[in-house]
């Protein structure tokens, strides 16, 4: 079966390499993660001249690159060859190529390192050359971070490098930044500099150091909503307005669109205790509270509308039947069809 990129990595970081890797995926940073290690790491500074090559797919037929994973190292026990942007090979996919490179992964030179960077798409798995380096190679499959897991891997992320982070301030990176793992990490790290020893993450410090306002955010905006804290959200949209680069509307509509939907299951499952509401919201119990009191203070058949008016609001977005309003007037008009 494919392996993780988490156990591809705390592998390498044992020493433990493979002869062949295959990495592939929608999620460019943990392709980047791993080539990016192997790079570094896989030899000696001083044997890199001789025996590390970086190869690009546009550039590189597959006969040229498995010319030089043939090659034996020089003055070294190892040699690596990275393929980057390996989905642009030219050649990948015809039969003939891929049964040469089927050929090598069935026996491959022990000496080198040969790493593909698949990015963007994947292999088709029906195909032999999948199979074979399934059962030949390291085959790593790189997704998309679901939206429901940013605040988990976010979690995760933290504890590895010995911070823990309240929930609060989990959900506001989460929904303040989005699934883009490398902004989301380098953000993150970029906090986490200015601390000499781990502490516990919070909003304070998210607003002090990456400059995402504890008060003023989607989070915060969903959380007037459940409410029905007219003024908040008032405030909250009218800050949005006059930061609207920071602010885009389609995120926000997003993240609207996934608190109302919950609701509807919180309607379908009266009966569940907290802890099991939580797993079928995919939500950290923490916030279940502000679900049960929204649940109060909006009617399914208000949810219901509520829904529709934000699918009218993206269509709007989008140019249908919008007479010329802007994102912040569009995002004014849905807080009060949603409060009203």
């Amino acid at each position: 079966m494919p392996s993780t990129p988490e156990s591809i990595l705390k592998a390498l970081k044992s020493g433990i390499v493979a002869p062949v890797y295959f990495i592939q995926g929608e999620e460019p940073y943990f392709i980047d993660k791993i080539t990016d290690y192997i790079e570094r790491n896989a030899i000696a500074e001083h044997e890199k001249g001789f025996n590390q090559l970086v190869m690009y797919g546009k550039d590189s037929p597959m006969p040229a690159i498995l010319t030089n994973a043939k090659r034996f190292p020089m003055m070294a026990d190892r040699q690596v060859v990275i393929v980057k942007e390996a989905q642009n090979i030219p050649d990948l996919g015809k039969d003939m190529v891929d049964n040469q490179l089927i050929s090598y992964i069935k026996n491959p030179l022990p000496s080198t390192i040969l790493l593909f960077a698949y990015k963007y798409k994947t292999l088709d798995g029906r195909k032999a050359l999948y199979k074979e380096l399934d059962k030949h190679a390291i085959l790593v499959k790189s997704d998309k971070v679901p939206e429901y897991k940013l605040s988990p891997y976010i979690e995760g992320y933290l504890k590895e490098k010995g911070f823990n982070i309240d929930p609060k301030a989990c959900q506001v990176l989460a929904e303040s930044i989005g699934n883009n793992l490398e902004v989301l990490t380098n953000e993150v790290d970029k906090m986490l500099i200015n601390f000499s020893d781990p502490v516990t993450i919070t909003t304070d410090h998210i607003q002090k150091f990456i400059g995402i306002s504890k008060e003023y955010n989607s989070f915060e905006l969903t959380k007037a909503l459940s409410y029905k804290d007219l003024l908040k959200a008032n405030t909250i949209i009218r800050y949005f307005s006059q930061n609207p680069k920071n602010h885009p509307l389609i995120p926000t509509l997003s993240l609207l669109f996934t608190h109302f939907n919950r609701l509807l299951l919180v309607y379908g499952n009266k009966q569940a205790n907290e802890r099991e509401l939580a797993g079928i919201l995919k939500v950290n119990p923490f916030f279940i509270k502000e679900y049960n009191i929204a649940a109060k203070n909006y009617s399914l058949g208000k949810i219901i509308d509520i829904i529709g008016y934000l699918r009218e609001t993206d269509l709007r977005l989008k140019g249908v039947e919008n007479n010329s309003s802007d994102e912040s007037q569009l995002l004014k008009e849905l807080v009060f069809k949603i409060l009203h």
